[in-house]
């Protein structure tokens, strides 16, 4: 197993142990006979999110996927979120894409701004200059293991008020925010996400409706649609205790572009497809952690 792929596998096992609808929805797909095996599936991307402060943020995570041969791609921004975010091609189509986003702290109120650095403070250097990142094992390490101390829940109930994500981030630090399935590859009758967000729903899965249940590119290429992050309970500093939302699925159709069109299904490969990302229906699936949504549960 190469460095990469132990990092991936260490990110999905921790991910599947604590977002239950993980194992649900592939429980689900398996006894539906849509696929015989958990890796049966295409994970079209993973995320993250990072705070824009120094020494951490797009600047220091991407450093360790680009070392794996990620390729650095297209730069989007969230002006209502504050947020800055990058996407990363893997080295080759059997790696799932990568979506880093950056908290723009700066532009936050006085108050959140000093309570996000009086955590991020506690970080002297970038933490990834110190990583062997040929060790997979380190890697993986680092990426579930405290950059700073754990947060008050008055701190976190601050930030959220003002910035969601945040407060996510300040809880959860480098936790991975989400997998993708990718239903285009899935057989026909669930291989749209029309189709597959009937099932879900048909076995109780609830999805975030942000915009529409489905979020839709402007060239009709790219659809997307979310699961709700289920609240989990969270462990604050001086033995305090809440439920906070956790991570989230997320469902991708990527269309075959017009020039492809006339291939046979058989010769379809991600080449042929709708590349990068939406700004504005990943701008709704964010919320798939937000108040707005988890309420509804």
């Amino acid at each position: 197993m190469t460095a990469l792929e132990t990092v991936l596998d260490g990110l999905m096992s921790r991910y599947r142990e604590r977002v239950p609808d993980v194992g649900a929805i592939i429980d689900a797909m398996i006894a539906e006979g849509i696929i015989g095996k958990a890796q049966d599936i295409e994970n079209d991307h993973i995320a993250f999110r990072t705070l824009g402060v120094e020494h951490l943020g797009i600047s220091s995570l991407e450093k360790i996927f680009l070392h794996y041969g990620y390729t650095k791609r297209e730069y989007y921004n969230f002006p209502e979120k504050k947020l800055d975010a990058y996407w990363y091609a893997p080295p080759s189509e059997s790696y799932p894409r990568i979506f880093i986003s950056e908290l723009r702290v700066k532009d936050l109120s006085e108050t959140a701004q000093q309570i996000i650095r009086s955590y991020t403070a506690e970080v002297k250097q970038d933490p990834v200059d110190g990583l062997d990142l040929n060790n997979g094992e380190a890697v993986d390490i680092f990426l579930h293991s405290a950059l700073w101390r754990t947060p008050t829940l008055q701190d976190y109930r601050t930030l959220a008020a003002e910035s969601e994500y945040a407060a996510w981030v300040i809880y959860n630090r480098y936790y991975l925010n989400h997998f993708t399935v990718s239903v285009h590859n899935l057989p026909p009758g669930y291989n749209t996400i029309a189709d597959f967000n009937a099932f879900l729903e048909k076995k109780g899965f609830r999805l975030n409706d942000a915009g529409g249940k489905i979020k839709t590119s402007p060239d009709n290429g790219l659809l997307q649609s979310s699961t709700i992050a289920r609240m989990i309970p969270a462990a604050f500093a001086n033995n305090e205790t809440d439920r906070i939302a956790g991570s989230y699925v997320e469902f991708a159709e990527r269309r075959v572009l017009p020039q492809f069109a006339h291939l046979p299904a058989s010769e379809i490969k991600r080449a042929h497809r709708r590349e990068g990302f939406e700004a504005n229906n990943a701008d709704k699936i964010f919320e798939s952690t937000y108040s707005a949504q988890t309420g509804k549960q």
